[in-house]
């Protein structure tokens, strides 16, 4: 009996739910030795093989399985013992339910190693992992601090936020940043970096965008994008390009409330759909949904993400993606709204999508798709298509051979030198200098002979300022450094917007006590150049980019008492636009180690500043501006 027919009888007496192990004894037996998954490509994958394999799977599973397929829990890369109650519920979800997939979150490297394969190991078919991988996989895989001495613990390679990236108007650097990222990625077992950020961030006001973007140039974003895509995608990880139909031109932040972009559908061709079609012509594996408002497109006030009209008229139909499409966390208060998590699940599916990405409860999400087609609002052909997709993604990426990664190979291949060096040379690119009207920059021992570091921080950081403080010292031994991090203010318009039934809550607003701000001034007041640097910027719970409360305060008073201002912006690229005027002012594009000694060798002189504005800064400076050094 060859292996094939023996496996083929197997299917007759194995239980239905354990049925798909020996389809993939049947699928196996027709494949030729595959590559190792690392190598193989996701943009050519072995089609052929790998609908054989799925359809094989696809055969066996029940409706109830075929749905848990499209959901995709949320978990933590920290580590975990063996019995903590929290992993082993992780572990219970994806093996009772028979989920087809995950998102990683925040864990030191090796930690997140060990939690992939041990979910591997807990789910009856393989998983697909995906990561916010955004700046690299440092966005997820930092490593973090040990507390209470502040020692960092090291972590994967960290890139500039993809603004910076846009600073340097280079492909092949945007190129090396995907290549990296998936290197390392695929080193920690995840195989979809939910990146790149195709937002063309023409909004100067937009809270929750802003840096993620390569820029406000929509041909820009197009071209890094797909650089970013490509290299990515060459060293063996599915991209991953998001928010479509874009997210850009938005004053409200998704995770705390419906976005809209009410602009024209020519408006929408010529800028916010130009860098994803780029994406589908450069082969992208997988697009994410975003949950905001287009008139232009569906004038039923639905978000995007729930819109049959957007993502499968558009997207699949005129577009001609016929990829992986992805929601954003269904947990987003842009979504729910005032919906119920069942009806939100079957609507993304009657939108077109086939990733149900972090319900807020998985049994709610799998049942509704298996009501969804009791229902008849969509059919059981309809949902196969996706869980097929699924399947052969899972070929694509090896995991039909092997699911789990070696854990001693993580250190041979993340946060390497030769990584680390390439993050290095696009952290210094990136750097630019807005203004210098008085050519202060480079900072000379003999021109400034007290100069005073003032770093303006959220609490809970404790990175910001170190190595950019650190590195300074080196041609400024005498530094002095102070750090101020603001309290929090309440924002009673934004705590409205934050009232949905998702998890996500509003980030007050940061402002310096005055009592801060006069401490600082005594301090520093008698300097010769002061260097004010913030590392306050968007997020989840941002609802506003406004400058932090006091310090407008801070620089009139550093300036009426003599000293010159440099203003280093290391998260919010439109920081100054709330400011008075300065002297001199650079932005850095992350907060992040690589890019704090990135910025502090350029106001030293020892790298050359070469960066260019990617976006306009409103009464500050234009588009393409940037003094090179």
């Amino acid at each position: 009996m060859t292996l094939r027919s023996a496996a083929a009888s197997l299917l007759t007496i194995v239980s239905p739910a354990r049925r798909h192990i020996a389809a993939w004894l049947v699928a196996l037996a027709v494949l030729p030795p595959a590559a190792p998954a690392e190598a193989q490509s996701t943009r050519e994958p072995q089609v052929n093989a790998a609908t054989v394999w799925a359809d094989s799977v696809l055969a066996t599973l029940s409706l109830q399985q075929k749905a848990a397929q499209m959901v995709w829990v949320w978990t933590l890369g920290d580590y975990s013992a063996a019995d903590a109650p929290s992993f082993l519920n992780m572990q219970r979800l994806i093996r009772d339910h028979e989920l087809g997939g995950a998102i990683v979150s925040v864990g030191g490297p090796l930690d997140i190693a060990a939690k992939t394969n041990a979910l591997q190991r807990a789910a009856p078919l393989p998983l697909l992992i995906g990561a916010d991988f955004e700046t690299g996989a440092a966005f997820r895989a930092r490593g973090g601090w040990f507390l209470p001495n502040a020692i960092e613990l090291g972590g994967a390679t960290s890139f500039p936020y993809q603004m910076g990236i846009g600073a340097t108007r280079d492909t092949a650097l945007a190129y090396q940043m995907g290549r990296v990222t998936a290197i390392e990625g695929r080193a920690l077992g995840v195989h979809m970096g939910f990146a790149p950020v195709l937002d063309v961030n023409n909004n100067p006001k937009n809270p929750v965008i802003s840096a993620r973007s390569f820029g406000e140039d929509p041909a820009w974003v197009a071209t890094l994008g797909a650089a970013f895509i490509r290299g990515m995608q060459d060293a063996g990880m599915m991209a991953t390009a998001k928010h479509f139909p874009g997210h850009g031109d938005t004053e409200q932040n998704s995770h705390l409330e419906l976005s809209r972009v009410n602009v024209s559908r020519a408006r929408l061709d010529s800028v916010e759909l130009r860098p994803f079609r780029a994406a589908i012509k450069a082969g992208v594996s997988a697009v994410m949904t975003f949950h905001g408002d287009l008139p232009a497109l569906d004038s039923t006030q639905t978000a995007a993400t729930l819109s049959r009209r957007v993502m499968t008229d558009l997207l699949r139909r005129e577009m001609g993606f016929d990829g992986l499409l992805v929601t954003d966390a269904l947990d987003m208060n842009g979504v729910l709204g005032d919906m119920t998590m069942a009806e939100a699940t079957q609507r993304a599916v009657e939108a077109g999508n086939d990733v149900l990405l972090m319900p807020t409860d998985v049994r709610v999400a799998i049942q509704a798709v298996v009501d969804g087609v009791a229902q008849r609002r969509f059919t059981v052909a309809r949902v196969d298509s996706s869980v097929r997709k699924l399947l052969v993604a899972k070929h694509a990426m090896g995991l039909h051979r092997k699911r789990t990664v070696e854990l001693d190979s993580v250190a041979t291949r993340v946060g390497i030198s030769q990584h680390m060096d390439i993050a290095q040379t696009a952290a210094e690119r990136a750097v630019t200098l807005v203004h210098d009207e008085t050519a202060l920059v480079p900072l000379t021992q003999a021109a400034q002979r007290r100069l005073v570091s003032i770093t303006v921080s959220p609490r809970a950081d404790l990175s910001a300022g170190r190595r950019f403080d650190a590195e300074l010292k080196t041609s400024f031994p005498q530094l002095l450094s102070l750090t101020l991090s603001p309290e929090t203010v309440a924002d009673q318009t934004a705590g409205a917007a934050a009232s949905g039934t998702g998890t996500y809550r509003v980030n007050p607003q940061p402002t310096l006590l005055p009592a801060s701000v006069q401490n600082a001034l005594q301090i520093a007041g008698s300097a010769d150049v002061v260097i004010v640097s913030s590392y306050i910027g968007a997020s989840t719970n941002t609802a506003s980019l406004a400058a932090t409360g006091g310090l407008p305060e801070l620089i009139t008073g550093l300036r009426s008492a003599g000293a010159k201002v440099v203003l280093v912006s290391f998260l919010n690229p439109y920081l100054a636009q709330g400011l008075p005027v300065v002297d001199a002012h650079l932005i850095a594009w992350s907060p992040f180690t690589l890019s704090q000694r990135a910025a502090a060798r350029a106001l030293l002189g020892k790298a050359p500043i070469t960066g260019l504005l990617p976006i306009t800064i409103p009464g500050v400076a234009e588009f393409g501006e940037g003094v090179r050094r």
